[in-house]
């Protein structure tokens, strides 16, 4: 095998437990969409529409993926599964993974004259299962996207979206630097119902401590001043 496709297999076998062989990866219907698409995307460069969208049709009967011959797909992108959709003026950067039902759709619906509709997915991206980014946003590079996020804004470099529309979670450091399998933390630490009562707890810790104080104050105050009563009596 070539050397650069040794290297896109090892990609994939890395982040995926599943395959126990190189040769089980080249029956990986993402592979065969990408290597379709390099064909489509050749010939749509060379201006044959027609020839691309053929390659491209054939591609997502026998693969379940469909992706348009103008999208630029960088090195090493893994779709795991199939049924994604990618729109023309997409732009992939390289080892990107993307999961089962995912989406890169437009929002201009101006047919040819739509400038760049499509998102822009830097290097490294995660997106989990049937998420759905929307328009020319940007995905930063090792951003995670969770399972049925639906991505309308810019999401920085590193951070994890979740929900509708997705917002950020807050994670540790370390888990922004690991790959995270459907681009979701599964472990109670991650979950945002948690993390917000987590915060209400020491929120709750902030002000009881600070009545408490109030609270000797006052005391402290009465204190003084039922010793200062007697002198003023005796005075």
């Amino acid at each position: 095998m070539p050397g650069r496709l040794v290297a896109y297999l090892d990609s994939i076998k890395a982040r995926d437990p599943a395959p126990r062989s190189r040769w089980e990866v080249l029956l990986y219907p993402g592979v065969w969409s990408v290597f379709y698409h390099r064909i489509a995307h050749a010939l749509f460069r060379q201006r044959l529409f027609f020839l691309a969208r053929l390659v491209n049709h054939w591609s997502r009967m026998v693969t379940g993926n469909d992706i348009h011959p103008g999208a630029v797909i960088g090195r090493n992108l893994f779709i795991d599964h199939g049924w994604t959709v990618i729109g023309e003026t997409a732009v992939i950067g390289d080892n990107v993974t993307l999961y089962q039902h995912v989406t890169l759709g437009g929002t201009n619906p101006v047919n040819g004259i739509g400038g760049k509709r499509h998102p822009t997915l830097l290097d490294g991206a995660v997106l989990g299962s049937g998420a759905q980014v929307l328009g020319p946003v940007t995905v930063g590079e090792g951003a995670k996207v969770g399972a049925n996020a639906v991505v309308t804004r810019d999401v920085p470099a590193g951070a994890t979206m979740i929900g509708i529309p997705a917002k950020p979670m807050l994670v540790d450091a370390a888990e922004t630097q690991r790959f995270t399998p459907y681009g979701t933390p599964c472990c109670d630490q991650f979950d945002p119902a948690s993390q917000r009562l987590e915060i209400m707890r020491c929120e709750i810790e902030r002000l009881s401590g600070k009545i408490e104080e109030l609270i000797r104050e006052r005391d402290d105050a009465r204190s003084k001043l039922s010793r200062a009563a007697p002198d003023r009596e005796s005075a």
